[in-house]
């Protein structure tokens, strides 16, 4: 999602910022910009546009200074127009960049407005920036701590001004920004991909954190002003990576992402050579011995990916689990467990919504926290006490694919890790499972070479605007995985229900024109499932299976057929998901969309 960038140093810093913001294109924007002191002034270019387009305009109009801070927005207050794109200004003295919300805007514009204050834009943004130049005093830092007291909501800012050159002021509540050490030099990023290659050197900030950032000087306040040594901010060494991924012979990222799950999978299960405790952490034993359930906590894709969880962790390892949209958990009455093991999913690390539900579970007395994240460095795993790392990889296209695949691996090792200290894991079951993860690269490469005839498929699906999604039992949110998919590239709407309920209510959408695609592997609830396939054709649907090779469905009239190569068990939702990928990507190419940049989304949804 939105991205920051901001530097001071004794060079022309506006290449760097402009890198800083390409680097992490991908994950969404709307419109994007760059400012800087120069001549004495404020300067800055701004587009609605992609980031090269700004480029050539910080070119062509020699946008050039030693002081500075860039950009990218995803829209919330205020449509994607020129006027709302940031950096945004006050009285010419004050430029200021922000991610997240003000949830208390409309108060302090009203305020700043009777104060003689203009407003050029509908962003929340602008407040913050109108309102740090009502309070400034000769003395920027003063007056962003002054200004981050009357905020409520979630920010992270970056802001200089005029009248203090070689000076970048930051600060933190909610959303993620970092500090890069340089040789005197500094910088702030909201990930420290945007610095790679210019510096390794990272201070993570903290919530509330005031950062103050000069040539030779970084300096950092708590919310109370008191000054934070080295030891509480430790500056580490962070190799992001610093070139551009390269597409090779595919496409799109979404589609090189679905060919990588396999090294995806063997790097996560990389070094696995037993079901310990400590894949988690060196404290893992100690926390899941004091533990009765787990509660995940999780959103969008990451969420299906629990729900496929709680069927494993309930059956295999005897332990209640409840899954929760981490987006509605923090707004209801909940009942807190103190024994339960909160696990948070989350390809970023830095998903907003993620992230304060995890927040809520502390408050609330849930201490045992465990993250399942793509990304080492990130908030998420700085904030739980244990962790799996999984090592899918920079994923670029919007639309998850590998990270979901890999949290998968990741929950079920969870899942044995659980069962085995409980005594649900005998040692036979133990090596066939651990025999089973180191055959799902083979395997998937398998189920990837089913494309050309997902491809024939997809060609029908184009003409469509809807369609259904069945699976039963394990496959059920492998199936709501799949419609997310669809929705999500192709602009078709597609929902998904466990086959069972077919008769009470989604078999009224069955007609001719209404594909209805089933997750079908040959497991105890098969025979069930073939019933309910009647129920669509008797309805005249269209049916669409992913059936294993032993399943005994066969093609007819009305009835596609597609067999994986082999049934893998309860790994299989693994599997499975992977040609309803395929089938989404390739429908939405045939409709031509924008694959890797659907429209309204974002990669890293870092506001609420």
């Amino acid at each position: 999602m939105c991205v920051i960038v901001g530097a001071v140093a004794s060079r022309n810093i506006t290449p760097i910022l402009v890198e800083g913001l390409k680097r992490l294109e991908y994950r969404g924007y709307d419109s994007c910009g760059v400012a800087v002191h120069a001549d004495g002034g404020l300067k800055r270019a701004r587009s609605v546009s992609r980031v090269a387009e700004l480029a050539r305009e910080v070119i062509e109009t020699h946008l050039e200074g030693f002081t500075g801070i860039a950009h990218t927005r995803w829209a919330t207050h205020g449509a994607p127009a020129l006027n709302n794109a940031h950096p945004h200004f006050s009285r010419d003295r004050i430029a200021l960049v922000h991610n997240g919300i003000i949830e208390n805007h409309d108060a302090l514009r009203d305020e700043l407005k009777m104060r003689g204050y203009v407003f050029e834009s509908q962003t929340d943004t602008e407040v913050i920036a109108h309102l740090v130049d009502h309070l400034y005093d000769g003395d920027l830092f003063t007056a962003v701590q002054q200004a981050v007291l009357r905020l409520h909501g979630a920010y992270a800012i970056a802001v200089f001004c005029r009248d203090e050159p070689h000076r970048v002021v930051g600060a933190r509540n909610g959303s993620p920004l970092l500090v890069g050490v340089g040789q005197g030099e500094n910088f702030l990023a909201s990930d420290a991909m945007a610095l790679a290659g210019v510096t390794d050197q990272i201070i993570y900030l903290d919530e509330g954190d005031v950062v103050d950032l000069q040539l030779g000087r970084v300096w950092i306040v708590d919310p109370t002003g008191r000054e934070l040594s080295s030891a509480e901010r430790p500056v580490k060494t962070v190799l992001a990576h610093s070139g551009a991924v390269e597409l090779g012979p595919y496409r799109h990222y979404m589609q090189k992402e679905i060919f990588e799950q396999p090294r995806a999978i063997a790097d996560t299960l990389e070094g696995v050579e037993g079901i310990v405790p400590n894949l988690f952490g060196p404290n893992a034993d100690a926390a899941f011995k004091q533990i009765d359930s787990v509660l995940i906590l999780a959103c969008g894709t990451s969420y299906y990916s629990g729900l496929t969880a709680k069927y494993w962790l309930e059956s295999i390892a005897k332990i209640p689990c409840n899954v929760e949209v981490a987006s509605e958990y923090r707004y209801r009455d909940s009942v807190p467990n103190p024994r339960a093991l909160v696990v948070t999913i989350s390809q970023s690390g830095e998903t907003a919504d993620t992230m304060a539900a995890l927040k809520h579970a502390k408050s609330l007395g849930h201490a045992h926290t465990l993250t399942i994240c793509n990304v080492s460095t990130s908030a998420m795993v700085r904030e739980c006490a244990l962790a799996y790392i999984t090592r899918a990889g920079i994923e670029i296209g919007v639309a998850s694919t590998k990270a979901f695949t890999t949290q998968l691996a990741a929950l079920f090792l969870l899942t044995l890790v659980l069962a085995k200290q409980r005594g649900h894991l005998s040692a036979d079951d133990e090596a066939a499972h651990l025999k089973a993860l180191r055959h799902l690269p083979v395997a998937l490469q398998s189920v990837l070479a089913l494309e050309p005839q997902i491809i024939g498929w997809s060609e029908d699906f184009a003409r469509k605007e809807n369609a259904l999604f069945l699976g039963r039992g394990l496959h059920y949110p492998v199936a709501l995985e799949g419609a997310l998919k669809l929705k999500e590239i192709s602009y078709i709407h597609a929902e998904a229900y466990p086959a069972g309920e077919l008769k009470h209510g989604p078999l009224a959408l069955v007609t001719e024109a209404m594909p209805v695609v089933v997750v079908a592997p040959n497991d105890t609830l098969i025979e069930k499932l073939k019933s309910n396939l009647q129920e669509v054709r008797a309805r005249g649907g269209e049916l669409f299976v992913f059936a294993d090779a032993d399943s005994h469905i066969s093609s007819g009239e009305g009835l596609h057929v597609i067999r994986l190569p082999e049934h893998y068990g309860v790994l299989s939702p693994i599997l499975h998901v992977v040609p309803l990928q395929l089938l989404a990507y390739h429908t939405a190419t045939a409709r031509g969309t924008d694959v890797d940049k659907p429209r309204n989304l974002a990669k890293s949804v870092t506001v609420e």
